[in-house]
């Protein structure tokens, strides 16, 4: 069998909403894959200053691509 040339695998999940803005970000700027699309955003995000640092005892359900319907934000901003 061919070795991969991504050889590791990260699972996430996502919320209906999370999973839509991510598709019509990826269809807007016409990228091959979702994995194609989560990588560039993956890249954008660690090349840029002010990022999220959480707090200890934060749990990941915590943390959101978008705020939540009561108009919250994403944890940690």
């Amino acid at each position: 069998m061919a070795e991969l040339e991504r050889p590791e695998r990260l699972q996430i999940m996502l919320t209906t909403d999370e999973l839509a803005a991510l598709e019509n970000w990826r269809f807007e700027r016409r990228m091959p894959s979702r994995s194609a699309a989560v990588r560039e955003l993956l890249r954008r995000g660690l090349s840029s200053d002010g990022f999220l640092t959480a707090e200890q005892g934060v749990k990941s359900q915590e943390f959101g691509v978008l705020p939540d319907a009561e108009g919250a934000k994403p944890a940690g901003r």
